[in-house]
């Protein structure tokens, strides 16, 4: 048992992830190209934090929500925006597939299909193998996103075990792992290994207390902050490097 003063809210969590991305992001444009200082390697280890604890609170908020339906289409409107900024931050263009660049938008396009990744699942008038087929279409929608279809099948993951916190993470980093043999065979080994330390997550996830957290407005910060930091993050890029892509392939 996790006693109160050990235990870490939702906003809580949701400010480490917020901190460990932007390192992760303003050291990917400062540093581009995937170097492989050691400490810039362990920027990127933090940077790792961030995005299991997104996967882990859209799952949440799918469950919590009034509106399933308003709460989806949120996320699709704040997936378009947000495309713009992320592209702009790494030079990527706004048309998709006119580089060799893995990824072709923002994280939060695989958000927002986790989201109906989980509806589909939920279903009642779907039969299994029509689930299927639509988590099979999902994954190939979201394939070229920051964090690819896993983003989705964490988000399947940790939602359909919801309670079974180990199952959660198990099936969570299993789904990593491919990720991360992915990355080192096609992108950059090294940078694939790093994929790994999102396990650190996961101590951080089982300290969550099942409390909001007393601020009401930490989602509305969310929509605000993610798309600014990109944009501040391209401006970074422009100043230090002018036109130029950061990913491999750019």
């Amino acid at each position: 048992m996790i006693s109160e003063e050990s235990s870490l809210s939702g906003n809580q969590l949701k400010c480490i992830a917020l901190a460990a991305m932007t390192l992760d992001h303003v050291v990917s444009v400062v540093f581009p190209a995937y170097p492989t200082d050691w400490w810039i390697i362990l920027f990127h280890i933090v940077g790792r934090l961030a995005a299991p604890i997104f996967w882990f609170f859209i799952a949440e908020g799918y469950r919590y929500t009034h509106s399933r339906k308003k709460y989806a289409l949120r996320l699709l409107l704040f997936a378009l925006i947000c495309h713009f900024a992320y592209n702009f931050a790494f030079s990527i263009p706004f048309i998709p597939f006119q580089t060799s660049v893995f990824n072709q938008t923002s994280v939060i396009w695989s958000l927002f299909w986790g989201v109906i990744a989980l509806m589909v699942t939920d279903s009642e008038r779907l039969k299994q193998w029509q689930k299927t087929v639509l988590i099979l279409g999902i994954c190939a929608i979201t394939f070229c996103s920051d964090w690819s279809c896993i983003a989705v099948m964490a988000i399947l993951e940790i939602g359909t075990h919801r309670g079974d916190f180990k199952r959660q993470m198990r099936g969570m980093m299993i789904y990593v792992a491919m990720y991360a043999v992915v990355y080192a065979l096609f992108i950059h080994p090294v940078y694939g290994v790093i994929q790994m330390f999102t396990a650190l997550t996961i101590p951080l996830l089982r300290c969550y207390n099942g409390e909001r957290g007393r601020w009401k407005g930490m989602k509305y910060l969310f929509y605000v902050y993610y798309p600014l930091h990109l944009a501040l993050c391209g401006l970074i890029r422009l100043a230090l490097h002018g036109d130029i892509g950061v990913m491999i392939g750019g």
